[in-house]
């Protein structure tokens, strides 16, 4: 593309860039761009000035001022760079392809088997990541053209940090594999590598949900993406999130993990055996406890198994943390609903958008999002 990935990974050229995508088709004026970004006049041409020449910036017309000539206005260019989100499941691999905007493109879904070995693995997501195209505006594609970078996403517990994978619930083969460095070889672009859930929950947050939240999701197995004050917290050894396995039933059935009586395994018996009102009640019991122990404002519930049933499992989760509220006399101050509970936008593809986030957040200085 031409795009010169760490070129832009500055402080001040993000700041520029994140208010260009945040004023859209209708653009900001340098001087705008200035007074928001506390930068000189002259800094912020100079920066303007070489992310037109990378062509992802242009001139968008003049904006009428209140005194003196008219301003121009510059506006981002969606289409000038891109980049790919993959989400790796126990048993598929989805991959999309997003612009500068974060509107998906392209898209790929093949079936996997994560425990089928590393070589079979890796050669199914590349095979995934290179069958995606960038459209032309004349309708045709641009399959040469290299994205920014691959976010992949998958079930943890991992090293975010070091983009090595630990233990895998229900596939411990994969400890230790550096997938971010394989991948990374194997593609020829930059490769970021976080769970599904943090994934999911970043892009969440990059979207416009504020506050502090908890994503549940739950498909293959169950899991959960924190944002706290409007970052996603990962905790000191990016562990945090292992929702799926808080007890919850001592003696209870074993789980993949090897304790007994988890969330993952109580609410996945449920609905292996039909029983969707259940399930949700498994996983409105987890999500009380971690709304007690983090006073969030906000559950969101995502997932194949969750987006089969939406508004039982919304209205399961929703039950369980009103009663919750009642205990306590109205949920702090929320009301007697309680915390609300809500599904994500996204659907199914909701953490391959997200994963791609991990690529590009970083540009717009969301880095920590």
């Amino acid at each position: 593309m031409g795009v010169n990935l760490l070129a832009l990974r500055s402080h001040n050229t993000a700041l520029v860039l994140d208010l260009l995508r945040t004023a859209g088709a209708e653009g900001i004026s340098r001087l705008e761009l200035a007074e928001r970004t506390g930068l000189t006049p002259q800094a912020v041409s100079k920066i303007t000035a070489r992310l037109r020449a990378d062509g992802l910036a242009v001139e968008a017309g003049r904006r009428a001022s209140t005194g003196g000539k008219p301003r121009t206005v510059l506006r981002l260019v969606p289409e000038a760079g891109h980049a790919v989100g993959v989400h790796l499941d126990r048993d598929e691999v989805r991959a999309v392809l997003v612009d500068l905007d974060g509107t998906v493109v392209d898209r790929r879904r093949a079936p996997l088997d994560l425990g089928a070995g590393e070589e079979a693995v890796l050669a199914r997501v590349a095979g995934v990541v290179e069958a995606l195209r960038v459209p032309r505006t004349d309708g045709a594609d641009r399959g040469d053209r290299a994205p920014l970078g691959v976010g992949v996403a998958l079930p943890g517990p991992l090293d975010h940090d070091k983009g090595v994978l630990h233990r895998v619930t229900g596939f411990p083969e994969w400890d230790g594999f550096p997938l971010r460095d394989a991948l990374a070889r194997r593609l020829g672009v930059p490769v970021a590598v976080d769970k599904d859930t943090n994934a999911a929950a970043l892009g969440l947050a990059v979207g416009g949900e504020g506050g502090s939240f908890a994503y549940l999701h739950l498909g293959t197995g169950l899991g959960a993406g924190l944002v706290m004050g409007g970052s996603v917290y990962r905790g000191t050894r990016t562990g945090a999130g292992e929702f799926g396995h808080q007890v919850i039933q001592l003696d209870g059935r074993p789980c993949t993990c090897g304790a007994r009586g988890c969330v993952e395994v109580l609410c996945l018996d449920a609905v292996a055996r039909g029983d969707v009102a259940e399930a949700a009640r498994v996983l409105g019991a987890g999500a009380a406890n971690l709304v007690g122990l983090l006073d969030i404002d906000l559950v969101l519930l995502g997932g194949r198994t969750v987006a089969a049933a939406p508004e039982a499992f919304v209205r399961g989760v929703g039950a369980v943390l009103a009663a919750r509220a009642r205990r306590e006399g109205g949920g702090g101050g929320r009301g007697d609903g309680g915390v609300p509970v809500r599904v994500a936008p996204g659907g199914v593809q909701g953490v391959a958008e997200g994963a791609a986030q991990l690529v590009l957040a970083p540009l717009f200085g969301r880095g920590d999002a």
